[in-house]
């Protein structure tokens, strides 16, 4: 029996790994940049296994992006890919592309105890929507649906393009500055890995001081060690990841709960755990108590797209 592929491709990095009995085996990460392509970089994980191409029968990459036809353009890197062309190439018999959100939703099905944080206890609805939810390079929205019997769709989208929503007098004060310096401000111009760096501008703006730090990693340092400008940053970043998220379970009905998903919340877990986002996620007026109860989770997972594709390639050809 051929072996099965599974990729999760983001702007920087490809991961890729073998998927048998409904678990990820040698995982390898390439730079996109050190190929010209997918297929190449796959033929070099192939020769790393000790495999010969016609040994993968099927693949199932996660990739950033809509999804449809032959023809696919990769959004964070330089590669393209035509499936026919990728199946022809590899000798591959199935090949399978998902949006990276709906692979990273997937994902959670699999998850192990110890691979994620509780944020907000509760327990999830059956067969109820979940929301996951993602600040990375960008912010990524998916919607989980439990099908019963083991099988699980994952509705993707572009939720990270909403507007970014405003609920004081200070953050569209923010907002303005911010939206004078880039135009249109939708909620993944502030919650991304960029986005940190514009929310501490903003604020150096607005309280008139004078910037100085300028990458995520170190406003992530400097509010961990006390910075006062830096804590507002992640905290002003909490509060609006929190809003975000719940403006998507009172949009979807999510009693499923809310995965939190990425590379940038898990670098100050503890802060974000105790910042404002549990009281801006579940203040909504009116509709405030539909959130008692809906469970909210930190994941911290590694590899959560790549089980996802796996998930993926299973239920498509089970």
């Amino acid at each position: 029996m051929k072996l099965a592929l599974v990729g999760d491709i983001g702007g920087t990095n490809a991961r890729f790994a073998l998927w048998q009995d409904q678990e990820l085996h040698s995982i390898r990460v390439h730079a996109t940049a050190d190929h010209s392509s997918p297929e190449a970089a796959i033929m070099v994980y192939l020769k790393e296994e000790g495999l010969q191409i016609g040994d993968i029968g099927a693949v199932c990459l996660s990739v950033a992006g809509p999804v449809s036809g032959d023809e696919f353009k990769f959004t964070n890197n330089h590669w393209r890919l035509s499936k026919t062309a990728f199946c022809k190439t590899l000798q591959v018999d199935n090949l399978l592309l998902v949006n990276d959100f709906t692979a990273m939703a997937l994902g959670m099905t699999r998850l192990k105890p110890d691979e994620f944080r509780v944020v907000c206890e509760g327990t999830p609805e059956a067969f109820r929507p979940a929301v996951v939810i993602g600040p990375g390079t960008g912010l990524g929205v998916g919607t989980l649906l439990d099908l019963g019997g083991g099988r699980w769709a994952a509705l993707p989208g572009e939720g990270g393009h909403v507007d970014l929503p405003l609920s004081s007098p200070r953050e569209t004060q923010l907002w303005q500055h911010i939206h004078n310096e880039i135009g249109h401000v939708s909620a993944e111009t502030a919650l991304s890995g960029a986005g940190l760096p514009r929310v501490y501008r903003a604020i150096c703006a607005v309280d008139g001081h004078t910037p100085v730090l300028d990458t995520p990693e170190a406003i992530t340092a400097a509010g961990l060690a006390g910075d006062p400008v830096a804590v507002e940053v992640l905290n002003q970043f909490s509060i609006w990841l929190g809003r975000v998220a719940g403006n998507n379970v009172l949009t979807t009905g999510a009693r499923g709960g809310v995965y939190i998903v990425g590379g940038v919340i898990p670098r100050f877990a503890d802060f974000f755990i105790n910042s404002g986002f549990t009281k801006s996620f579940s203040d909504k007026g009116c509709m405030s108590d539909y959130f008692k109860g809906i469970p909210v989770w930190l994941v911290t997972a590694p590899y959560s797209g790549l089980t996802g594709a796996g998930v993926a390639l299973e239920q498509a050809f089970a």
